[in-house]
């Protein structure tokens, strides 16, 4: 089975647990920080997942790490996990479960990338487009890249719309390139 697949079944029993114990929120932002500070650390991450290291050590580690920064169901399950062997999936949890979170909350990811900082009434009018097309709460990601142009590249899940002046270039090149055949 693949780590995301253990994952996913993993951050499942814990979204589970967390909504009994009225702690969903408070879990996401440990998962947050989790995943946050093994990104900062590979070398924890390589730890974690190695299965030569005691998971004796792996659970100090945790605790010297996280104990006094998260919530006691976060690092009881962190422990949970290790002493079942399963500590080279603790990544693939926390990124799970955040998206479980962002389901379960209606929060949908999209990402702008344009040529230029965009003001924050422009990042205000495409949330709002956003949200109309797909309802809930919308997280949007700015980032900029020079070779647009101009125009923007949205990403909302799987789907992409391309208003750069980058793209209608490419997009003319391919008709010209089709009718010159």
């Amino acid at each position: 089975m693949s780590e995301l697949t253990v994952g996913a079944r993993y951050a499942k029993s814990l979204i589970d647990l967390a909504q009994e114990q009225k702690l969903v929120d408070v879990i996401k932002t440990d998962m947050g920080l989790f995943i946050h500070t093994l990104k900062a650390n590979p070398e924890l991450k390589a730890v974690l997942s190695n299965p030569v290291i005691a998971q004796a050590k792996k659970t100090k580690i945790l605790d010297e790490v996280f104990l006094s920064k998260v919530n006691k169901v976060t690092i009881s399950f962190f422990k949970l996990m290790v002493d079942k062997g399963r500590g080279e999936v603790l990544y693939a949890t926390a990124h799970e479960y955040i998206n479980l979170y962002n389901i379960k909350m209606h929060i949908t990811k999209a990402t702008v990338t344009s040529a230029s900082p965009l003001s924050a009434a422009n990042e205000k009018v495409i949330i709002a487009e956003v949200q109309k097309a797909v309802g809930g709460t919308v997280e949007l990601k700015a980032k900029v890249d020079p070779s647009l142009i101009g125009g923007f590249v949205l990403t909302v899940g799987s789907t992409q719309m391309d208003t750069s002046v980058l793209g209608s270039l490419k997009k003319l090149q391919k008709e010209f390139a089709g009718t010159a055949a």
